[in-house]
């Protein structure tokens, strides 16, 4: 492949351009990007992120935050109950948001694919508690072993235990006709 003809071109260096300051200018007119909601409403783009961050409430750095308490030979340093500057808290709103947020319940949102539900539902119809025969069976398309149909059985009782047992007790009265 013939290479590009811009690439091989000697460029020109402009000593004239300040580099530095337009490196500068253009890292602090980019905003940090920020996940949480409430955070994003109450940041002021005029104020470092440590400044922002202090009047929030919130730790810029974790490890300041809550120190880890140095020993001295197996015993532990006594502090004398100072604590260093205390920031105030001008935002604490934001505090509070987040956690009434995380308290809440997490929604479940476990649920297993229609196509693994059929095919379960099949394999259990056509073969009950027989896991070679569903192995041998010609909808196991993806070669599953005795043992891997087992564990997928499994998991559709654990994620859907009422519907599994709707579903055997759907199945008895059609195994007594046959008999």
């Amino acid at each position: 492949m013939p290479k590009a003809k811009g690439k091989t071109r000697r460029h020109k260096y402009s000593y004239n351009l300040n580099r530095k300051r337009l490196y500068r200018s253009a890292r602090r007119r980019a905003a940090p990007r920020i996940a949480c909601s409430h955070i994003r409403h109450a940041w002021d783009p005029h104020k470092s992120v440590a400044q922002n961050l202090a009047e929030m409430g919130l730790a810029e750095d974790p490890n300041k935050a809550v120190p880890i308490p140095k020993k001295l030979l197996g015993m532990e340093v006594e502090s004398d109950g100072q604590q260093p500057g205390k920031k105030i808290v001008r935002k604490p709103y934001v505090v509070n948001e987040m956690e009434l947020e995380a308290s809440l319940p997490e929604k479940k949102s476990n649920t297993l694919s229609r196509d693994l539900i059929d095919y379960v539902r099949y394999m259990i119809q056509n073969h009950g508690e027989n896991y070679k025969e569903m192995a041998r069976d010609e909808k196991n398309y993806y070669q599953d072993t005795p043992k891997q149909i087992k564990r997928k059985i499994n998991v559709y009782k654990n994620f859907y235990p009422e519907e599994y047992k709707d579903f055997i007790a759907s199945l008895k009265p059609e195994k007594m006709e046959v008999q």
